[in-house]
């Protein structure tokens, strides 16, 4: 893959382009709305997980009533427990039985205290993540405003960056653009760098058999920063 001169006025206008790119997006307005967008979705996912769970606590509720209603009725069974006794009923069974279902009554009661308990927890949290996501919300749109200001404010630059990059990529084989275009995209820049005596900018070494490769001009993508690195 052969480096050219286009190609080094093309990464040279391309190092214009994302210094304004690097100033936007280092600003202090993005990093406000950045942070606030995050404090907005995570409050917005633990309001849908909340929805989930309270959905299931009070399906739980409702269980719990319903077996709660049942040991009462149970034990509306002993309302007439004299009259039994006098036709000569067993005392200490209807005795035994009542206090197995009054006490199994009152877990089903304690069960159902817990739940409430965390039921009023759930919905205190629930408020509480609707109050900081009204003003999340608030803070996201008050600076994404003024980041999109001052994004907008370049905007002029990087249309002339842009068509001027637009020009010279005309001039440059399509292959090796794209691949540029590519690492670019990846974060590497710059992408294209000339050999340090035997090393790349990164620091990792070209043995001698390797810078053969370089010669006539060729480009070698580096082993360990896969940059596209020339010999001058």
């Amino acid at each position: 893959m052969p480096v050219s001169k286009q190609l080094l006025d093309y990464q040279k206008v391309d190092s214009d382009l994302r210094k304004i790119e690097l100033e936007i997006a280092s600003s202090d307005e993005r990093r406000k709305y950045l942070q606030a967008r995050k404090v907005m979705k995570a409050a917005l996912d633990r309001l849908d997980a909340l929805d989930s769970h309270a959905a299931e606590l009070i399906r739980m509720r409702n269980e719990i009533a319903s077996r709660i209603e049942a040991s009462a009725k149970g034990l509306e069974e002993y309302d007439d427990l004299d009259e039994m006794l006098e036709g000569g009923a067993d005392v200490g069974f209807y005795k035994k039985n009542a206090q197995l279902m009054l006490d199994k009554l009152r877990s089903v009661k304690a069960e159902l205290a817990r739940l409430l308990s965390e039921i009023e927890n759930v919905s205190a949290e629930y408020k509480k993540l609707m109050e900081q996501g009204r003003q999340a919300n608030k803070q996201y749109k008050e600076n994404k405003e003024k980041a999109d200001k001052i994004e907008h404010s370049h905007d002029g630059e990087i249309k002339a960056l842009q068509e001027k990059l637009a020009e010279i990529g005309k001039t440059i084989d399509p292959k090796i653009l794209e691949h540029y275009k590519l690492k670019r995209k990846e974060g590497i820049f710059p992408v294209v760098v000339p050999l340090n005596g035997e090393f790349c900018v990164c620091g990792r070494d070209f043995p001698l058999a390797q810078q053969g490769s370089l010669a006539g001009g060729n480009m070698v993508e580096c082993e360990n920063c896969r940059r596209l690195v020339y010999k001058i």
